[in-house]
Formats: C-alpha cells, structure tokens, sequence
C-alpha cells in the first residue's frame, strides 16, 4: 500500500513542477495509502514487540534449576 500512495503522491506532485494541468481529485485520495501504508507497518511493528515481550515473559516466568 505504500508503494501505491508513493507512486501516486509522485505522479500527484509532478505536475506542480512541470507546469501542466494537475490531476483529479481522486489522485489525491489515492496519494493518501502512503500514510495508510505506514499505520499498518507501525501497527505490524507493535504487534511484534508485544508478542517478543510475551514470549520473553513467558520464557522467565519459572527460574531453571
């Protein structure tokens, strides 16, 4: 998703800088998965940390004799 909204934020933007007519409304919705990419890689991250610190919890819960 978020090569998707980096490709469109791209495409968005280069007619800002090359002087032509810019792009339909949708094209800005669609820029708009970048930032849905990174919440759902930063969601994926917790997510991770959690169930590390879980099983770490877990692992320590009983000392080894």
């Amino acid at each position: 998703m978020f090569f998707l909204g980096a490709v469109a934020t791209l495409v968005t933007v280069a007619p800002l800088f090359l002087g032509t007519t810019p792009f339909p409304t949708y094209m800005f919705a669609l820029s708009m998965l970048m930032g849905v990419g990174f919440l759902i890689a930063g969601a994926g991250v917790l997510r991770s940390v959690a169930a590390g610190r879980r099983q770490a919890r877990e692992g320590s819960g009983s000392p080894a004799r």
